[in-house]
């Protein structure tokens, strides 16, 4: 039962325990970060698995030499890539009955109906702007598929998405990540990308309200 909840322990928090892991299973640990991506943006059942800080993470590791940051980048945006064109494709086949189950401990309602309002709102962008916004990037292509987007027009938005979430927050952790101020307020700065990602939905919610107020 402990090896269990170590084991849960470290997937939770693979962020903090990148170097050690590393370490140890050497060229393995591409494969353990591709299958934490995957499952975070692939399983509906997985948002509260660690994203963005174990992008940045894993680019400020590289930058030290511990990682490739080639392999790194084209392994995770692959990974992004498949794992929300899972959750599009299990979406397409649930349908519209998700929106009928009970809050769980595994089933994040709230947050599924919270990203349907911004699908509906702001259509295929939502795709690439949910990727920097924890728990909602895991139901927005689940909420596409089960709006019958067009695969095409989904993986335009999706391949985007993936490039500048992965990429844009590795690059950021390589040059960035082992500065004494931003590793000491880490957990700031990644409440802050988030807040700066709403913005702009919030932007365009305010005026359409204005403007159906008006109307």
């Amino acid at each position: 039962m402990q090896l269990v909840l170590d084991l849960i322990h470290y997937v939770l928090h693979l962020d903090r325990h990148l170097p050690e892991l590393a370490a140890q299973y050497g060229a393995w640990i591409y494969a353990m970060l591709f299958a934490i991506i995957f499952a975070e943006t692939g399983l509906v059942v997985t948002p509260f698995l660690p994203g963005d800080s174990l992008l940045f993470v894993a680019g400020a590791f590289a930058a030290l030499g511990g990682l490739d940051v080639h392999y790194l980048c084209a392994a995770l945006f692959v990974a992004a890539v498949i794992g929300n064109t899972s959750n599009y494709w299990i979406g397409r086949w649930i349908g519209p009955r998700a929106f009928h189950w009970e809050q769980s401990r595994w089933f994040n309602r709230r947050a599924l109906l919270e990203t349907h309002a911004f699908y509906e709102q702001y259509g295929g962008v939502t795709l690439t702007v949910a990727r920097f916004m924890p728990f909602v990037r895991t139901f927005a292509p689940f909420v596409a598929g089960i709006g019958t987007m067009s695969h095409l027009k989904f993986q335009l938005w999706n391949v985007l998405g993936a490039f500048l979430w992965v990429v844009g927050f590795i690059v950021a952790g390589y040059f960035f990540g082992n500065v004494d101020i931003v590793k000491r307020n880490l957990g700031s700065i990644m409440l802050a990308v988030v807040v700066i990602s709403v913005i702009p939905l919030m932007i365009g919610f305010v005026r359409s309200w204005r403007a159906n107020r008006q109307a």
